[in-house]
């Protein structure tokens, strides 16, 4: 039996899709590293560690993925896609400790949305290229 091709929607119909979720995206992005910088630089008890040098751990995968997030790269987001499964383990772990609770669950809702939010705009951009392929 073969296959049918698929039906890809139109491009009025995506070109508003693309540009919202990577919108979305940018936001959450920000969102998540928003969250990072203000429970390490203001909340977390580090037992007198620099706050900064934790911080700058923290970041660097985000860091180095921020120019294809800002570009609006489809690779940059699918990277993204996969690096944010790192801040989802780390606020799920956090999320079993008393004093870190609603942090790990805030880390987990911010890098759940980076997740969807760049997933979505890899899928609508792919389809828009292949329609303007056409």
């Amino acid at each position: 039996m073969a296959k049918k091709p698929k039906v890809l929607p139109s491009q009025a119909w995506l070109e508003p899709r693309v540009n919202v979720t990577r919108a979305l995206s940018l936001v959450a992005f920000l969102g998540l590293i928003g969250l990072l910088c203000a429970y390490y630089l203001v909340f977390a008890d580090l037992h007198g560690a620099r706050p900064w040098v934790i911080l700058l751990i923290e970041l660097v995968p985000l860091l180095l993925l921020a120019p294809g997030m800002i570009v609006g790269s489809a690779r940059g987001h699918s990277w993204m896609c996969f690096v944010v499964n790192l801040y989802f383990i780390k606020g799920a772990l956090a999320a079993y400790d008393p004093n870190r609770q609603w942090f790990g669950v805030l880390e987990m809702l911010a890098s759940l949305a980076v997740f969807c939010t760049a997933l979505m705009y890899v899928r609508y951009r792919h389809q828009l290229n292949r329609r303007l392929a056409m």
